[in-house]
């Protein structure tokens, strides 16, 4: 493990003596120099009175003025130290109280002045705890004395010195040349930081690659470090009879995996099987990868994983969680290949009721993998009488599992759920809600959502059933979207003659957010609105407790479990599933003759004892524990990740047109100007006020309306416009438009209501 100040400081949540011996075997320092660099951290840390030691065990001192936070820095020099806890106060740092910190480092800091009316509270940086920027995208100059990377993110308070490389000894050839630099040394004192390029870009930003802009932006790894490699390779290429025994043996059953490739990566992580019970049920079979069997706690495997946390998606490029020679090996379902799997057994009336289920460890073998194409094909051949050449038993069973999916639509539909409507099938590469938080619905293909029912409900099941044997679990939330933001929504919609509303004035539902999806798809401007209700949602995030999840509308009991191969939250509660399986104790005492089945919902509300050892049950929620903030931050990434990619590839399209005539919609109005969604292609750029040359316009907050003096022309939300593209800054991913014709007329009625906030035309304000 990488030692920072981070990782040291969160082994001391309380207020215990912690010996040496404890730290070196929880931080993983073996060697001489790992064991010299935690001594010299420990006594930093002592000496600027963050640890103080007593009979050779440390503990934390905890202050009342110091707290911690992560910075958000200005390009013009001033930083606020944001807190975790919400409701808590922002601190203002001055550029000289920095102490050499950046831009989003995680720091303690010192309150020097407390806040007062609307000043916030002022403070000076203690300690940087963890650095946020490993590397940074920087163009090069020259000095005098050596060659410079300065930062392209201007919020970034600093320049480089450069160091020359066995692969590029002469910095010369780099010069006005943007470049990927990794830092090699932080600012120490009056030393400046230093670092070394590893990536010449281009000449611009726009000269680069979009994907290699991204990665070496958010450091993202591309390879895996050689330990890792040798741990995948090391792994058994065939399943041995050992493995077999104690599992649930379900290779006769027909079995088919249903995804589209993505990119450079085939992932097989979760299969499904369907039959008719005696009873003239249907037993669903939700099948996922046994990755807990392969990969070990501690392992290079394991901690690599843990370190991204989740597959990232970059168009036709996926940077995943383990190396192809295991998600291509034992790890992944492939096609007639017998593999290892957890297996959820639902058992589901007709209507999508779950009657009872049960989750084994198993051995399977997927007869048949599918497209989503070859599924579509399949659903029409009955309408279009096409032959899609796939065996009848394959056609009748994709038959069956549309059938029932649809009966479990209804039941989600039911209980408030709703759908986001994209154009992009692989979009975010998840087989359930993924990160976006609802179902996603891709016309005109139906294997992806059909998926997505029987895996929502898969985890649904295993996560209700853990909690109920009162196990640690990896919960997955989602806060209900901002009540100001949902407003806005509405009133936009308004505006378009879309009547919305909700149902309770102080509060969102989910079944406001379903009617506003089905009203949203009739509109002529359905994509836009659409758009705008997905980014209204607030992330899911993972959580030790449980919680209400907005986008599927659940009051609580949901994680994520059948993912194993691309999301590490997948793989800790397989963890906590295997050792229910090998060590759960099913009866109070070793005297009781009646046993409960630990893998069948029948064991709800039966059990009054603990199930797991105590120490088992303890590692558990340790690992659980120490994992759950580094899967946020990770999915924060990947987030922003994704939307970096994005808003890149349109910039790329507008720079290429700029000069052109757009129709859009107003989707955003503020005292600068007014934000417009160009329907084709879905772009968002900025009219600033000062581009409005006709009259002088005045900002209306609460109407959300910029409204001229004189000509009493206004631009409100929903407004239609005519724009042209006038500048594009391809880099940080902004359009610039001007207005070319559209807006609407301000009611003669209209009364100033508040105080106009003048914005003055550009020969007034620049």
């Amino acid at each position: 493990m990488e030692l920072s100040i981070n990782a040291l400081l969160t082994n001391f949540a309380d207020d215990k003596l912690i010996a040496p011996k404890v730290l070196e075997k929880k931080l993983e320092c073996h060697d001489a120099a790992s064991l010299q660099r935690l001594q010299i951290a420990l006594d930093a840390l002592e000496k600027v009175g963050i640890l103080t030691k007593e009979r050779g065990k440390y503990r934390r001192l905890l202050e009342e003025d110091v707290v911690e936070g992560k910075l958000r820095c200005s390009s013009k020099g001033f930083c606020f130290a944001i807190q975790d806890l919400d409701e808590t106060e922002d601190i203002y740092i001055r550029e000289s109280q920095l102490s050499n910190a950046w831009n989003s480092d995680r720091v303690l800091v010192k309150v020097t002045k407390e806040g007062r009316r609307r000043r916030s509270p002022e403070g000076e940086v203690r300690l940087i705890i963890e650095r946020a920027n490993p590397s940074v995208i920087a163009r090069v100059t020259k000095t005098e004395q050596s060659y410079r990377a300065v930062p392209l993110d201007d919020r970034l308070l600093f320049e480089l010195e450069l160091q020359p490389t066995e692969a590029l000894p002469d910095l010369a050839v780099a010069l006005d040349q943007l470049v990927h630099v990794e830092i090699t040394r932080y600012p120490l004192g009056q030393l400046p930081p230093l670092g070394q390029i590893t990536q010449v870009l281009g000449s611009d930003a726009q000269s680069a690659a979009d994907v290699d802009l991204v990665c070496c932006k958010h450091d993202l790894p591309r390879s895996f470090p050689e330990p890792v490699t040798q741990a995948a390779e090391a792994l058994p290429k065939k399943l041995r009879k050992a493995d077999l025994q104690k599992r649930l043996d379900l290779r006769e059953l027909l079995t088919l995996r249903i995804n589209n490739p993505t990119g450079n990566l085939e992932l097989g992580d979760d299969a499904l099987s369907l039959e008719k019970t005696a009873a003239g049920h249907w037993r669903m079979g939700v099948h996922s990868a046994d990755v807990a069997t392969y990969v070990s706690p501690e392992s290079p495997l394991d901690r690599e994983a843990l370190k991204r946390g989740t597959c990232i998606y970059l168009g036709e490029k996926v940077l995943p969680l383990f190396p192809d020679a295991f998600s291509a090996g034992l790890g992944g379902l492939l096609p007639e290949q017998d593999r290892l799997a957890i297996s959820v057994l639902i058992t589901l009336s007709e209507t999508g009721e779950v009657v009872e289920f049960e989750i084994q460890p198993t051995v399977i073998c997927v007869d048949q993998q599918l497209s989503y194409q070859q599924v579509e094909a399949a659903l029409d051949r009955h309408s279009t009488e096409s032959d899609p050449a796939l065996p009848a038993p394959v056609l009748d069973l994709v038959d069956q599992l549309y059938s029932l999916s649809q009966a479990l639509q209804q039941q989600r539909y039911q209980r408030g759920a709703f759908d986001l409507i994209l154009p992009a099938v692989t979009r975010h590469g998840y087989d359930d809600e993924g990160l976006l938080g609802a179902v996603v619905v891709s016309p005109p293909w139906r294997g992806r959502p059909m998926v997505s029912e029987f895996t929502v409900l898969a985890n649904q099941l295993v996560v209700s059933h853990l909690q109920a044997l009162e196990m640690p679990v990896v919960y997955r939330t989602q806060p209900v979207p901002d009540l100001y933001q949902a407003q806005e929504l509405i009133k936009l919609a308004n505006n378009l003659g879309i009547e919305l509303a909700i149902a309770q004035e102080d509060k969102v539902q989910p079944q406001d957010y379903q009617t506003f999806a089905q009203k949203f798809v009739t509109a002529d401007v359905a994509p836009i609105l659409i758009e705008l209700l997905r980014n209204t949602l607030k992330p899911a995030i993972s959580s030790l407790t449980p919680g209400p999840h907005f986008g599927l509308a659940l009051a609580q009991s949901y994680g994520h479990t059948t993912l194993p191969l691309r999301r590490y939250s997948d793989l800790l509660n397989q963890r906590v599933l295997h050792a229910v399986f090998t060590q759960g104790r099913d009866r109070r005492t070793t005297r009781a003759k009646e046993r409960v089945n630990l893998r069948h919902s029948s064991a709800h509300g039966q059990i009054n004892w603990n199930v797991l050892p105590p120490e088992v049950q303890r590692d558990l929620e340790t690992a659980i524990a120490a994992a759950v903030p580094q899967l946020n931050d990770q999915e924060k990434i990947v987030l922003q990740v994704e939307k970096d990619l994005e808003g890149l590839n349109k910039a790329k399209q507008m720079q290429a047109r700029t000069g052109e005539n757009f129709q859009g919609l107003i989707t955003g109005i503020q005292s600068y100007g007014f934000f417009v969604e160009i329907e084709d292609p879905m772009v968002e750029g900025l009219v600033h006020v000062s581009s409005l040359k006709d009259d002088w316009y005045e900002y209306r907050s609460r109407q959300q309306t910029l409204i001229g003096r004189k000509n009493r022309k206004q631009y409100r939300l929903g407004d239609r416009v005519e724009v042209q593209v006038k500048g594009v800054d391809y880099y940080r991913q902004q359009v610039d438009l001007v207005v070319v014709g559209g807006g609407s007329e301000a009611p003669a009625e209209d009364e100033e209501d508040e105080s106009p906030d003048p914005q003055l035309n550009s020969s007034e304000t620049e």
